[in-house]
């Protein structure tokens, strides 16, 4: 059955000014009540009529009354309008001050890492936003996914998006157990790790991640293998843990296990720097009252920085 698109375009004009002149039964008192003229009522509902393709109101010098078409109308229009009317208002509300739903996307090591004594210090903050995180290692468009900002290393945020620093830069260090180094030596340069267990990270789009390293000024990128190829860097770390082989993490997933023991740093001398943990969002004219708060919760911590446009 072919639709009436021109019934649909444009369907709600009219609407308000019909559901006043029906309450009130009078064009006069409805334009009183919406601050407009009487003409521009009549208009209004002359126009809704044309497009309904029915005559709403019987019209004398002396009254206003509905007809049957106008009380069919009514009785489906009236609380059809009312709801989109709450909807506004709990539209208007989210718009105007911090509250809702805040969804962000973010990587599984950042949670520990960095998210978790963010998110426990802003809730408290903010009892009237609720937060939902979802970990996930690969990198999602965050509009098209329904995500208020994501969180990611600075390297891997598209350049149109909007950034706030939230970590320092740090080194990608290589890691392994004292009984794996122990059992196959220590490396002392990048071209040991041909003789080397090495956990390696598959990316988003399938491929192998190289390893990244410095020689002075030089950027060097090292195709290694191993027994084991994750996802994350947790599972890279906790299979270093566990004697698996080295992993190259950012030094501060690495900071707890090494500082306990657990992981010894290895070629330290070639460890390339990156950009840091940061948190994005589409666009600065879009924010909504609850990513404006955690933004500006995000940069009240000591040592943060300011926001910074990615290009």
């Amino acid at each position: 059955m072919k639709q009436n698109f021109t019934i649909r375009q444009g369907a709600l004009d009219g609407v308000e000014a019909f559901l006043s002149v029906a309450r009130h039964r009078s064009f006069r008192r409805a334009a009183a009540e919406l601050g407009v003229t009487p003409s521009a009522i009549s208009q209004a509902v002359r126009a809704l009529e044309e497009r309904v393709g029915a005559v709403l109101f019987i019209r004398t010098t002396r009254s206003v009354g509905l007809t049957e078409a106008g009380e069919r109308f009514l009785t489906r229009a009236k609380p059809a309008f009312e709801e989109l009317v709450a909807a506004s208002e709990v539209a208007r509300e989210l718009g105007q001050r911090p509250a809702g739903l805040l969804r962000l996307t973010v990587p599984p090591a950042v949670v520990p890492m960095l998210l978790e004594p963010l998110i426990a210090s802003f809730c408290q903050a903010f009892p009237e936003i609720e937060v939902e995180v979802a970990a996930n290692e690969e990198l999602v468009d965050i509009a098209a996914e329904g995500f208020d900002a994501g969180i990611r290393l600075g390297q891997f945020i598209a350049a149109d998006m909007v950034a706030v620093r939230l970590t320092p830069s740090f080194p990608l260090v290589v890691v392994g157990s004292p009984e794996y180094l122990h059992r196959r030596g220590r490396p002392e340069r990048i071209d040991d790790l041909r003789q080397h267990a090495c956990i390696r990270m598959r990316r988003s789009n399938g491929s192998i991640a190289p390893w990244s390293f410095v020689s002075g000024k030089k950027p060097i990128e090292a195709v290694v293998s191993g027994p084991l190829i994750a996802h994350d860097f947790p599972t890279m770390l906790g299979a270093a843990v566990e004697d698996m082989g080295l992993a190259q993490v950012p030094e501060p997933i690495a900071a707890g296990p090494a500082k306990a023991g657990k992981l010894v740093r290895v070629l330290e001398a070639f460890a390339p720097m990156a950009p840091g943990v940061f948190l994005y969002y589409p666009s600065r004219h879009q924010v909504m009252p609850k990513l404006r708060a955690f933004i500006d919760h995000v940069k009240s911590r000591p040592g943060a920085a300011d926001k910074t446009q990615m290009r």
